[in-house]
């Protein structure tokens, strides 16, 4: 009976250590905060997930990403977003370039924008919103723009 216990043990504490070496796969495990293929913030309630970045002509960019977090094309996907004063909100409606979304226009100006992001999967589908301040400044520690920074803690 001791040995049967001891090989159960044994098995569960094994089983228990190899859990965070297989979540790697992941493109946004639950420990680590990751960028986009493009340096952008990455979307987690949508699924294929989004990476949504900001264009040096500050476009936003808007990819579909697969398990990997690698780009994928838009499938029907419908994307509008929402940014700036509430008096006086800038809207985005966008358009398919290659393998991506982006918008026909611009953010407002500022280094940081309060921003809405909607996200309707398929037509008919139920539209996913994410609602954040796109900060501009580069972070000093992982030298992505500060809305999609990597650093923990921010």
């Amino acid at each position: 009976m001791k040995n049967i216990a001891l090989a159960l043990l044994t098995s569960l504490t094994l089983g228990f250590f190899a859990l965070p070496a297989t979540a790697h796969d992941d493109i946004n495990p639950a420990s680590k905060k990751v960028a986009g293929p493009n340096g952008g913030r990455v979307l987690t309630g949508t699924t294929p997930r989004a990476e949504f970045f900001v264009t040096g002509d500050r476009r936003v960019q808007i990819t579909f990403l697969n398990g990997h977090g690698e780009a994928v094309a838009p499938a029907g996907q419908a994307v509008v977003v929402t940014a700036g004063d509430r008096a006086a909100p800038t809207r985005l409606t966008f358009v398919a370039s290659g393998n991506t979304l982006v918008s026909d226009g611009t953010l407002p100006a500022g280094n940081l924008v309060p921003t809405v992001v909607q996200i309707t999967p398929a037509p008919g589908a139920t539209t996913v919103t994410s609602k954040f301040n796109v900060n501009l400044s580069t972070c000093g520690e992982c030298q992505h723009a500060e809305y999609a920074c990597t650093c923990e803690g921010h």
